[in-house]
């Protein structure tokens, strides 16, 4: 990966149509001792609020907790944007949600979310574009590219509806494609964590 400048502060994962099995495979390999939040975008019915933080819990290793406004964001926790509402950043620290009109004919949408973390937390943001049917998420990725933060992109070819990886990846230069399989090993590369031991084990050699 060739932006070793990023030393991720946010991971963001959007998606639509076919994404809950990515993610249920995912899940499970993250570290546990992550040193960012992971924001979770899906588009949602409104009426199910509960059943969607309940099925991603059930697989998570880490905890899931579902959005809603002024919450305090930790790292090693995963957010998921409650249904019906965008969700926003005040700062580095807190989620704001709000029921502004649709993008996309969605609420919550991924380019509401992208833009707000990219504005906030700049070239250390990640942000991961899942299986989808529409374009939600490419003006999105596009604010994350232009802060210098990491664009990443479902392969399109594993999507279960492949529209939107593959509309992001006519307009955005992704820095990594990835498989399903081999997301939770990238995320966890990311892990400063990980990236300091590595460093004091390198200085004790």
């Amino acid at each position: 990966m060739k932006k070793n400048r990023n030393r991720t502060e946010i991971l963001l994962i959007g998606g639509s149509a076919g994404s809950i099995g990515v993610l249920l495979n995912m899940l499970p390999h993250l570290d546990k001792t992550l040193s960012f939040p992971v924001v979770i975008v899906l588009h949602r019915k409104a009426g199910n609020e509960n059943t969607l933080n309940t099925l991603l819990e059930a697989y998570s290793s880490l905890p899931v907790i579902e959005a809603y406004d002024k919450l305090a964001m930790y790292p090693g926790c995963v957010y998921l944007a409650p249904a019906d509402y965008h969700l926003l950043f005040e700062d580095k620290e807190q989620i704001i949600i709000d029921l502004s009109e649709k993008i996309n004919y969605s609420r919550p949408s991924i380019d509401v979310t992208f833009r707000s973390a990219a504005h906030i937390f700049r070239e250390n943001t990640t942000a991961l574009l899942l299986s989808g049917a529409n374009n939600d998420g490419v003006e999105g990725m596009l604010s994350v590219a232009r802060y210098g933060g990491i664009v990443l992109l479902q392969d399109p070819d594993t999507a279960e509806v492949s529209y939107m990886p593959r509309q992001a990846l006519l307009n955005v230069k992704a820095d990594e494609i990835l498989k399903p399989g081999n997301m939770a090993r990238f995320f966890n590369q990311l892990n400063t964590k990980n990236g300091d031991e590595q460093q004091q084990n390198n200085t004790r050699i």
